[in-house]
Parts: structure tokens; C-alpha cells; sequence
């Protein structure tokens, strides 16, 4: 029997733990965005895009 890989990928799961919010949420997560920010990455935080709902 093979194990199971221990990554099963989640965009919610993903956001919420390594998302925006997250990382303002404490001081050493706003001194990353700010680092991030100042070498100036292409991206700040995790990109996880979602369906937009239909009108």
C-alpha cells in the first residue's frame, strides 16, 4: 500500500494561511509584505485567483 502525499493543494487553505490578511495580522507578517515590498517583488503576497459569480 503507498502513503499519501502530504500536499493536497487548496486555494482557500492557501490564502488563509499564507494570504494578505494573514500576514498583516501580526507584526512580523507586515515586516515581510514591507521587505517584499521594498525589493520589489512581483508579488507581495500568495496569488490565489477565484471565480468571479455570474450576474
Amino acid at each position: 500500500m503507498a502513503t499519501k502525499r502530504t500536499y493536497q493543494p487548496k486555494k482557500r487553505h492557501r490564502a488563509r494561511v499564507h494570504g494578505f490578511l494573514k500576514r498583516m495580522s501580526t507584526r512580523a507578517g507586515r515586516n515581510t509584505i514591507s521587505r517584499r515590498r521594498s525589493k520589489g517583488r512581483h508579488s507581495v503576497e500568495v496569488a490565489t485567483k477565484r471565480k468571479r459569480a455570474k450576474r
